[in-house]
């Protein structure tokens, strides 16, 4: 579960430092998101950009393009450059295990004005609700209320999710649509709220590339390349997620594969909606508070 933060701690004051670095770190990768350029050219310089700034990235920056809502990582020798896309940009920023995680959308298109719109607007009516003793379907149900009424579906099997420490995706979850399934929020959690509106159905399906991992175990493992990436891992990841690139070494495809098989790393492949439809998302990191709420990536 989240951590539950007092104002003015040690705790605090970190997660408050990973957000101010995201702000600064997503708003110069954005303006590098224009046709021509790669994904990975943009990817490099935001985890760069992050420990130049005295923080770390808490996991692959995902750089998803119109049907791909989540896990879109380029590769070493990705050379994908952006067209009219609509790009989702995900960001995630720890300060010695205390995480930030924000996302924005845009539209390289010039004609999804609409769609970006609605998933930001549905962020605002989630957050506006948000403070000690609200059910997270409350929230849900704002975010979805926003989306429908712009003529999009909300992705119903993602949701936005707590915060902890060394933890980029831990409970509560925080659907994007009212349920009366859910918990009550307390005040001192960390959650990152993410909205996502589709022009499809609102379900999304694993694809069939994966390029970032996290450790799972540290079970025994005889092939000697693969205890070398988990060592790696374990020493420099922990549990959060890491992107193949990261590890050197040479071709590491196949060890990836028998760290999966063997149940020592969890593999996140693409997430991507079922109709091939567009997707756009946008996320805040909040800590909840008696009545209201601290965005720290803002």
């Amino acid at each position: 579960m989240t951590d539950t933060v007092e104002l003015g701690s040690e705790a605090y004051e970190q997660y408050v430092e990973a957000g101010e670095i995201l702000v600064e770190v997503m708003d110069e990768a954005e303006a590098r998101v224009e046709v021509g350029a790669t994904h990975l050219e943009v990817a490099e310089f935001a985890e760069e950009k992050i420990e130049e700034l005295g923080g770390e990235p808490a996991f692959p920056v995902n750089i998803s393009v119109n049907e791909e809502a989540s896990h879109a990582s380029p590769g070493a020798d990705d050379d994908t450059e952006f067209g009219e896309d609509v790009v989702c940009l995900d960001v995630g920023v720890h300060v010695d295990g205390y995480i930030a995680d924000a996302a924005r959308t845009v539209d390289l298109t010039g004609e999804q004005t609409e769609l970006v719109e609605a998933a930001e607007e549905a962020l605002e009516a989630g957050l506006d609700v948000v403070e000690a003793g609200v059910h997270t379907g409350e929230i849900g149900a704002e975010v979805e209320d926003v989306i429908r009424a712009y003529g999009y579906n909300p992705i119903i099997n993602l949701t936005g999710h707590g915060l902890a420490h060394w933890d980029a995706h831990t409970g509560p979850n925080v659907p994007n649509r009212g349920t009366e399934e859910g918990t009550v929020l307390e005040a001192g959690d960390v959650l990152a709220i993410e909205p996502f509106a589709t022009t499809g159905s609102g379900r999304v399906t694993e694809g069939s590339k994966t390029e970032i991992y996290s450790l799972k175990s540290t079970r025994g493992v005889r092939n000697r390349q693969a205890r070398q990436i988990l060592d790696t891992v374990e020493d420099e990841y922990r549990e959060l997620p890491f992107a193949a690139r990261w590890l050197d070494g040479g071709r590491t495809e196949m060890a990836l594969r028998r760290l999966v098989m063997n149940d020592s790393l969890r593999s996140y492949p693409v997430l991507k909606e079922d109709d091939g439809e567009l997707v756009s998302q946008a996320e805040h990191t909040i800590i909840v508070t008696e009545d209201g709420h601290e965005r720290t990536t803002e």
